[in-house]
Parts: structure tokens; C-alpha cells; sequence
């Protein structure tokens, strides 16, 4: 323990999701190490962000105006929709450069453990863009995990009556990956994902 304002930091570095209270503790003394310009910096960015920030009104994604870059981009292809849990989801999609649709962001999982239900998340205003008819093919991203497939699920039953082409991410092993590290759902992917070798 310590006292006054480097406890009071170091609890607040803990809130942080991901930080433990080592990490916490290292950080402080970090900060408290830094010079007053480095430290000025870090201030500016984090009321920045909180000031300039907001998600966009269509996809919920992170933007700093109404729409996100993506949503404002006519160059995307309109009649597909990824939908992911969280911004940094889009983020990582976008890196493959592979993708050239358009996104929704759910803000979440279903996690009953956690008490977050599908009213919990951007299903609705999901559920307005497609009222549209413009999108014909649902690209559901969200985490291969319990969470992940939950919601994969729900959204899968809710949207195929809609006469949507509903497709899921494939998954399966990772590049440079062993086979004898490998879970049991995921080597089962694996196998159910297979694909012909054009050689």
C-alpha cells in the first residue's frame, strides 16, 4: 500500500481491463518516473479522445465525426455486412485488406454468466439496416469462443428466415501452428473446413 495520490493512480491503472495489480503498480511508477512532458502528453491524449470520439450512428463503430470512415467510403460493397463484437474487431479485419464490405458493430457477446442478453447489444439497429434490402450476404465475425458462438447462433436463426445468405467466419488452425497443440473444437474446424488443393 501506498500512500495518497500514487495509490489512488495505481487503483485506477488497475480498473484498467487487462492490467493486474503489478501491472498497475509498474505503470504508476512509470508515470511518476516520466518526465512532465511525457506525461502532459499522455493527459492530452486521454481527454482528447474522450472529447473527440464517439461511435458512428450507422455501423458503431469508433469515428470521429457522425459516420466512420468505412460507412462514408461509396467505394464499400453495400450488399455485404461483417458483423463483429467490438471496434478493434473491424480494426483487424481491415488489416487483412481482404474485406471490402461494410461492418455492424454488436458492442458485445451474449454472455448470460455476465447478465448481457441480445437487448444488451446492437442487434435492433441491426436488424433496421437490413430492413433495407440492400444487403443480401450476413458475414457473422464475432469471437470463436462460448460468447462468440452464442451469438453467432442467435443471430444465425434470427436472420436466415430473412432470405439472407448467413456465413460465419471459417476457423481452424493457425499458420506455424502444431497439430498436437491444437483443442479438439478447433482441429474439428479444421477438418470441417477443409478445402480442395488445387496443385
Amino acid at each position: 500500500m501506498y500512500e495518497g495520490a500514487v495509490q489512488d493512480l495505481i487503483d485506477e491503472l488497475g480498473r484498467l481491463p487487462g492490467v493486474g495489480p503489478k501491472s498497475a503498480q509498474r505503470l504508476a511508477f512509470h508515470l511518476l518516473a516520466a518526465d512532465e512532458d511525457e506525461v502532459g502528453r499522455l493527459v492530452t491524449a486521454l481527454t482528447e479522445v474522450k472529447r473527440r470520439v464517439r461511435f458512428c450512428t450507422v455501423c458503431g463503430n469508433v469515428a470521429q465525426e457522425e459516420q466512420c470512415r468505412i460507412c462514408r467510403d461509396p467505394r464499400r460493397d453495400a450488399t455485404a455486412l461483417c458483423v463483429v463484437e467490438e471496434p478493434k474487431d473491424v480494426v483487424a479485419i481491415e488489416r487483412t485488406r481482404e474485406y471490402r464490405g461494410r461492418y455492424h458493430v454488436l458492442g458485445g457477446a451474449i454472455s448470460p454468466i455476465e447478465g448481457v442478453g441480445p437487448d444488451d447489444l446492437r442487434v435492433r439497429e441491426l436488424l433496421t439496416r437490413l430492413a433495407s434490402g440492400e444487403v443480401t450476404e450476413v458475414i457473422i465475425a464475432t469471437d470463436p469462443n462460448l460468447e462468440g458462438e452464442a451469438t453467432a447462433t442467435y443471430l444465425a436463426r434470427m436472420l436466415r428466415p430473412m432470405g439472407l445468405r448467413v456465413t460465419r467466419l471459417a476457423s481452424g488452425l493457425p499458420v506455424g501452428g502444431d497439430l498436437e497443440y491444437a483443442d479438439e473444437v478447433t482441429l474439428g474446424r479444421a477438418f470441417e473446413g477443409r478445402r480442395l488443393l488445387d496443385v
